[in-house]
């Protein structure tokens, strides 16, 4: 079992998804904050341990697992026995816009 962090900021991109979702559709949001948990999960007990990212973030060590339903990924990096989530983002937002939060990792 690993341990998994979820920074602020990829909490609040989250949130965000899911209230946008739950104005389209009522539980639409509720469905997508399921969705998320369950990558979580696998992610807590390395079930699926994700692809590595395209290019440079690749090589940075960032992984992400994509949800079944929505267009989204949850970008994660391992650091020790622990996996450290970066970003919830959605597959049409700028590639890689999240990659300034790397950093804070090393602290």
């Amino acid at each position: 079992m690993h341990s998994v962090r979820v920074l602020a900021e990829a909490a609040a991109e989250a949130e965000e998804a899911a209230a946008w979702y739950e104005g389209r559709r009522p539980g639409l949001g509720s469905e997508f904050r399921a969705e998320l948990r369950q990558a979580l999960a696998q992610l807590r007990e390395a079930v699926v341990p994700g692809r590595a990212w395209s290019g440079v973030l690749g090589e940075r060590g960032v992984k992400r697992v994509l949800l079944k339903r929505f267009p989204f990924s949850v970008a994660y990096v391992v650091t020790g026995t622990s996996r450290v989530v970066v970003a919830v983002a959605h597959h049409r937002k700028r590639p890689g816009y999240w990659r300034h939060r790397l950093p804070e990792l090393e602290q």
